[in-house]
């Protein structure tokens, strides 16, 4: 499931196959796509840069073109070799854009478009925002003014709402209040600044944890698991997302389960450690 850590080392890894270098391939079966392509080609361009913005995925080229893409709850980005076999099947690609030395294939990217420079200033779900809590400069202050400013809203659906504060999905929101002990279903009007500020913050360190050290990324590769609990165990990586009749790690509490919001959310919690 993307989340913002997913997104970021998705655009790390692009970054690091594609930037400064000459398209040599590209391919897409979304008709929008085509039609700019066929009017103003990718191929020759050079990739100025991959980056993450919340979950949106910007691949910049020359000539002031840009190429968002949204995961959703199925898209990924892979990066293989000239002539490596993919992993998944061709018919669920929708982009390719390659060079000489690698191929990138969007599957099932459920949204994807061109723009340009004015466009993206212009965007409205990307300048609505909230600051991204793995953006270096994250303004933690104005993300708890935004949260403060939902006081009828229960805090896990706020935490949910990309205009609140950029990067959070469904695990993290379970996790991150599983860790603060706040139950999923408080009004945000019975949440003190003091719980605000440490749901920040433990929501900022659980995504920048789960982020591969840049320096340890010599390659291309996008690896790794998302771990909440920091235990070395690949079966106890979570505190209580998916985990639904479990005994909580903590406590003992079978963790429970419901569907929240008007979207019907997956939500896990503990009612023993999150009263």
């Amino acid at each position: 499931m993307p989340e913002g850590d997913t997104i970021f080392r998705a655009a790390r890894t692009l970054n690091l196959a594609l930037a400064g270098r000459t398209v040599a391939v590209f391919e897409t079966v979304l008709p929008a796509l085509q039609r700019v392509h066929d009017d103003h080609p990718i191929v020759g361009r050079t990739v100025v840069g991959v980056r993450a913005v919340g979950k949106h995925l910007l691949m910049e080229f020359s000539d002031d073109l840009v190429l968002r893409t949204h995961m959703l709850m199925s898209g990924s980005w892979h990066v293989y070799r000239p002539g490596e076999r993919w992993r998944r099947r061709r018919s669920a690609m929708r982009v390719v854009v390659g060079n000489d030395d690698y191929v990138a294939v969007a599957f099932e990217v459920p949204v994807a478009e061109f723009l340009n420079a004015r466009d993206l200033q212009r965007h409205t779900q990307i300048q609505g925002l909230g600051p991204d809590l793995l953006a270096d400069d994250f303004d933690q202050g104005e993300a708890a003014r935004r949260l403060r400013a939902l006081p009828r809203v229960a805090v896990a659906d706020a935490l949910l709402d990309q205009r609140v504060v950029a990067g959070i999905g469904n695990v993290f929101k379970s996790e991150v209040l599983f860790v603060c002990g706040i139950d999923p279903f408080r009004l945000l009007a019975e949440v003190s600044d003091d719980e605000c500020a440490r749901l920040l913050q433990k929501a900022r360190d659980l995504l920048r944890s789960n982020v591969i050290d840049p320096a340890r990324a010599t390659a291309p590769s996008s690896g790794g698991y998302r771990n909440t609990t920091r235990r070395l165990d690949p079966g106890a990586r979570l505190w209580v997302y998916g985990r639904s009749g479990k005994p909580c790690r903590h406590c003992g509490t079978p963790i429970d389960f419901r569907r929240q919001g008007n979207d019907a959310r997956a939500t896990y919690w503990c009612p023993g450690c999150q009263r």
